[in-house]
Protein backbone atom coordinates (compact mmCIF):
# COMPACT_ATOMS: atom_id res chain seq x y z
CA UNK A 1 0.00 0.00 0.00
CA UNK A 2 1.77 3.19 -1.10
CA UNK A 3 2.38 5.64 1.48
CA UNK A 4 -0.34 8.42 2.31
CA UNK A 5 0.48 12.09 1.46
CA UNK A 6 -0.72 14.86 2.60
CA UNK A 7 -0.54 18.95 0.94
CA UNK A 8 -1.22 22.01 2.48
CA UNK A 9 -2.49 23.41 -0.62
CA UNK A 10 -4.43 20.10 -1.76
CA UNK A 11 -6.99 21.35 -4.74
CA UNK A 12 -10.50 22.18 -3.36
CA UNK A 13 -13.78 20.69 -3.94
CA UNK A 14 -15.08 22.26 -7.45
CA UNK A 15 -15.28 20.79 -10.68
CA UNK A 16 -13.16 19.47 -13.59
CA UNK A 17 -13.30 17.29 -16.83
CA UNK A 18 -13.14 13.56 -16.54
CA UNK A 19 -12.67 12.74 -20.10
CA UNK A 20 -14.60 13.97 -22.83
CA UNK A 21 -16.38 16.98 -22.84
CA UNK A 22 -19.97 17.90 -22.54
CA UNK A 23 -23.41 15.11 -23.17
CA UNK A 24 -23.06 11.64 -22.94
CA UNK A 25 -25.23 9.15 -23.50
CA UNK A 26 -25.37 5.23 -23.10
CA UNK A 27 -24.73 3.30 -25.72
CA UNK A 28 -25.47 0.06 -23.75
CA UNK A 29 -27.30 -1.42 -21.14
CA UNK A 30 -25.91 -1.12 -17.72
CA UNK A 31 -26.41 -5.30 -18.16
CA UNK A 32 -24.07 -5.55 -20.86
CA UNK A 33 -20.92 -4.45 -18.85
CA UNK A 34 -19.52 -6.53 -15.96
CA UNK A 35 -20.63 -4.59 -12.87
CA UNK A 36 -17.51 -4.05 -11.39
CA UNK A 37 -16.82 -1.18 -13.97
CA UNK A 38 -19.46 0.41 -13.35
CA UNK A 39 -18.20 1.22 -9.81
CA UNK A 40 -15.57 3.80 -9.09
CA UNK A 41 -12.22 2.59 -8.36
CA UNK A 42 -11.01 2.00 -4.78
CA UNK A 43 -8.65 4.09 -3.51
CA UNK A 44 -6.88 5.11 -0.24
CA UNK A 45 -6.52 8.47 1.93
CA UNK A 46 -3.38 10.08 0.64
CA UNK A 47 -3.37 8.28 -2.88
CA UNK A 48 -2.33 10.34 -5.54
CA UNK A 49 -4.41 9.07 -8.43
CA UNK A 50 -4.55 10.43 -12.37
CA UNK A 51 -7.68 10.37 -14.20
CA UNK A 52 -7.29 9.79 -18.00
CA UNK A 53 -10.58 9.49 -19.55
CA UNK A 54 -11.72 9.04 -23.31
CA UNK A 55 -13.97 7.29 -25.98
CA UNK A 56 -11.30 4.73 -26.56
CA UNK A 57 -12.67 3.79 -29.50
CA UNK A 58 -10.80 1.44 -30.06
CA UNK A 59 -7.82 1.76 -27.59
CA UNK A 60 -3.76 1.15 -28.08
CA UNK A 61 -0.68 1.08 -27.41
CA UNK A 62 -0.44 5.55 -27.45
CA UNK A 63 -3.14 5.57 -25.53
CA UNK A 64 -0.80 2.75 -22.67
CA UNK A 65 2.40 5.47 -23.70
CA UNK A 66 0.37 8.40 -22.42
CA UNK A 67 -0.66 6.20 -18.99
CA UNK A 68 3.28 5.07 -18.60
CA UNK A 69 4.60 8.55 -18.80
CA UNK A 70 1.77 9.76 -16.22
CA UNK A 71 2.63 6.58 -13.85
CA UNK A 72 6.56 7.64 -14.35
CA UNK A 73 6.30 11.15 -14.66
CA UNK A 74 3.56 12.08 -12.10
CA UNK A 75 4.32 9.57 -9.69
CA UNK A 76 1.25 8.16 -9.34
CA UNK A 77 -0.23 5.18 -6.89
CA UNK A 78 -3.11 4.73 -9.72
CA UNK A 79 -4.52 5.76 -13.04
CA UNK A 80 -8.13 5.48 -13.64
CA UNK A 81 -8.84 4.88 -17.02
CA UNK A 82 -12.18 6.11 -17.82
CA UNK A 83 -13.93 4.22 -20.51
CA UNK A 84 -16.84 6.83 -21.25
CA UNK A 85 -20.60 5.99 -23.14
CA UNK A 86 -19.49 8.84 -25.60
CA UNK A 87 -18.14 11.65 -27.42
CA UNK A 88 -20.45 14.49 -27.64
CA UNK A 89 -17.53 15.83 -30.05
CA UNK A 90 -17.26 13.21 -32.23
CA UNK A 91 -19.49 11.56 -34.52
CA UNK A 92 -21.24 8.12 -32.55
CA UNK A 93 -21.63 6.27 -35.86
CA UNK A 94 -18.78 4.03 -35.91
CA UNK A 95 -18.68 3.69 -31.58
CA UNK A 96 -18.24 0.23 -30.90
CA UNK A 97 -20.01 -1.22 -27.59
CA UNK A 98 -18.65 0.25 -24.36
CA UNK A 99 -18.88 -3.71 -23.25
CA UNK A 100 -15.84 -4.22 -26.08
CA UNK A 101 -13.95 -0.66 -25.32
CA UNK A 102 -13.56 -1.73 -21.42
CA UNK A 103 -12.33 -5.21 -22.71
CA UNK A 104 -9.50 -3.84 -25.36
CA UNK A 105 -8.68 -1.51 -22.57
CA UNK A 106 -8.14 -4.06 -19.73
CA UNK A 107 -5.99 -5.95 -22.68
CA UNK A 108 -3.88 -2.52 -23.36
CA UNK A 109 -3.64 -1.56 -20.19
CA UNK A 110 -1.21 -4.37 -18.39
CA UNK A 111 0.22 -2.27 -15.48
CA UNK A 112 -1.67 -3.35 -12.93
CA UNK A 113 -1.53 0.54 -11.16
CA UNK A 114 -4.10 1.06 -14.22
CA UNK A 115 -7.65 0.41 -13.17
CA UNK A 116 -10.46 0.54 -16.32
CA UNK A 117 -13.23 1.67 -15.11
CA UNK A 118 -16.88 2.89 -16.97
CA UNK A 119 -18.37 4.19 -13.23
CA UNK A 120 -19.52 7.34 -15.49
CA UNK A 121 -22.24 5.24 -16.75
CA UNK A 122 -23.85 5.40 -14.42
CA UNK A 123 -23.44 8.70 -12.78
CA UNK A 124 -26.33 10.24 -15.00
CA UNK A 125 -23.95 13.38 -15.18
CA UNK A 126 -24.51 15.35 -18.44
CA UNK A 127 -21.04 17.46 -18.38
CA UNK A 128 -17.29 16.18 -17.01
CA UNK A 129 -17.08 18.80 -15.08
CA UNK A 130 -20.26 17.58 -13.17
CA UNK A 131 -18.53 13.86 -12.98
CA UNK A 132 -15.65 15.25 -11.32
CA UNK A 133 -17.32 17.02 -8.91
CA UNK A 134 -18.50 13.80 -7.82
CA UNK A 135 -15.36 12.20 -8.08
CA UNK A 136 -14.18 14.78 -5.61
CA UNK A 137 -16.95 14.20 -3.54
CA UNK A 138 -16.66 10.55 -3.20
CA UNK A 139 -13.30 11.03 -2.55
CA UNK A 140 -11.92 14.15 -0.36
CA UNK A 141 -8.54 12.66 0.71
CA UNK A 142 -7.03 11.71 -2.30
CA UNK A 143 -5.26 13.98 -4.64
CA UNK A 144 -6.18 13.97 -7.89
CA UNK A 145 -4.59 14.98 -11.50
CA UNK A 146 -6.49 15.44 -14.83
CA UNK A 147 -4.29 13.76 -17.30
CA UNK A 148 -4.85 14.59 -21.31
CA UNK A 149 -2.94 14.04 -24.37
CA UNK A 150 -1.85 17.80 -25.98
CA UNK A 151 -3.88 16.84 -29.05
CA UNK A 152 -6.66 17.22 -26.80
CA UNK A 153 -5.51 20.95 -25.69
CA UNK A 154 -6.77 22.13 -28.80
CA UNK A 155 -10.01 21.75 -28.66
CA UNK A 156 -10.17 21.74 -24.18
CA UNK A 157 -12.32 25.13 -25.01
CA UNK A 158 -15.20 23.84 -26.44
CA UNK A 159 -16.12 21.27 -23.21
CA UNK A 160 -18.89 22.64 -21.26
CA UNK A 161 -17.02 24.60 -18.17
CA UNK A 162 -13.46 24.08 -19.22
CA UNK A 163 -12.58 26.83 -16.96
CA UNK A 164 -14.10 25.10 -14.05
CA UNK A 165 -12.85 22.18 -15.14
CA UNK A 166 -9.29 23.96 -14.96
CA UNK A 167 -9.70 25.15 -11.82
CA UNK A 168 -10.87 22.42 -9.86
CA UNK A 169 -7.89 19.41 -10.25
CA UNK A 170 -3.97 19.79 -11.42
CA UNK A 171 -3.88 19.06 -15.13
CA UNK A 172 -0.94 17.11 -16.81
CA UNK A 173 -0.41 17.24 -20.53
CA UNK A 174 1.13 14.66 -21.80
CA UNK A 175 2.95 15.19 -25.46
CA UNK A 176 1.29 14.23 -28.90
CA UNK A 177 2.50 13.58 -31.92
CA UNK A 178 2.20 17.34 -34.08
CA UNK A 179 0.99 18.85 -30.87
CA UNK A 180 4.67 19.55 -29.09
CA UNK A 181 4.48 23.44 -30.78
CA UNK A 182 0.62 23.74 -31.39
CA UNK A 183 -0.32 23.52 -27.97
CA UNK A 184 0.77 27.08 -26.57
CA UNK A 185 -1.55 28.34 -28.97
CA UNK A 186 -4.27 27.00 -27.43
CA UNK A 187 -6.82 28.36 -25.64
CA UNK A 188 -6.28 26.89 -22.49
CA UNK A 189 -2.65 27.55 -22.50
CA UNK A 190 -3.23 31.30 -23.09
CA UNK A 191 -5.89 31.23 -20.50
CA UNK A 192 -3.93 29.15 -17.61
CA UNK A 193 -0.52 30.42 -18.92
CA UNK A 194 0.09 32.04 -15.35
CA UNK A 195 -0.59 28.50 -13.64
CA UNK A 196 2.00 26.08 -15.52
CA UNK A 197 4.28 24.71 -13.91
CA UNK A 198 7.92 23.33 -14.53
CA UNK A 199 7.86 19.83 -16.38
CA UNK A 200 10.63 19.56 -13.61
CA UNK A 201 8.48 19.76 -11.28
CA UNK A 202 5.77 17.07 -12.38
CA UNK A 203 6.44 14.91 -9.40
CA UNK A 204 4.85 17.60 -6.94
CA UNK A 205 2.05 18.69 -9.60
CA UNK A 206 -0.45 17.10 -7.00
CA UNK A 207 0.56 19.32 -4.10
CA UNK A 208 -0.46 22.40 -6.48
CA UNK A 209 -3.80 24.22 -5.83
CA UNK A 210 -5.76 24.23 -9.29
CA UNK A 211 -5.24 26.12 -11.65
CA UNK A 212 -1.99 24.03 -12.21
CA UNK A 213 -0.49 22.23 -14.80
CA UNK A 214 2.01 21.37 -16.36
CA UNK A 215 3.41 19.75 -20.38
CA UNK A 216 5.15 16.55 -20.32
CA UNK A 217 7.49 15.45 -22.92
CA UNK A 218 8.26 11.91 -23.70
CA UNK A 219 8.37 9.00 -26.23
CA UNK A 220 5.46 9.31 -28.62
CA UNK A 221 3.10 6.99 -30.20
CA UNK A 222 1.71 7.89 -33.86
CA UNK A 223 -0.87 5.49 -33.20
CA UNK A 224 -4.75 6.94 -33.86
CA UNK A 225 -7.77 5.48 -32.73
CA UNK A 226 -9.80 7.17 -36.19
CA UNK A 227 -6.88 5.38 -38.60
CA UNK A 228 -7.12 2.27 -36.84
CA UNK A 229 -11.22 2.42 -37.40
CA UNK A 230 -9.95 3.56 -41.35
CA UNK A 231 -7.72 0.42 -41.79
CA UNK A 232 -4.62 2.38 -41.17
CA UNK A 233 -2.24 3.06 -38.15
CA UNK A 234 -1.98 6.63 -38.22
CA UNK A 235 -3.45 9.71 -38.37
CA UNK A 236 -4.82 12.04 -35.46
CA UNK A 237 -4.96 11.17 -32.30
CA UNK A 238 -8.24 10.06 -30.41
Amino acid sequence: MPVARSASNSSPPSNIGCTVPDRRGPDVTNEDVDRRYLRMPHSERGMVVGLFGGSFNPPHQGHALVAEIALKRLGLDQLWWMVTPGNPLKSRNQLAPLAERIAESERVAADPRVKVTAFEQTLGTSYTANTLARVKARNPHVHFIWIMGADSLQSFHKWQKWQEIARTFPIAVIDRPGATLSFLSSKMARTFDFARVDEDDARVLWKKRAPAWTFIHGPRSGLSSTAIRNGSSHGDAE
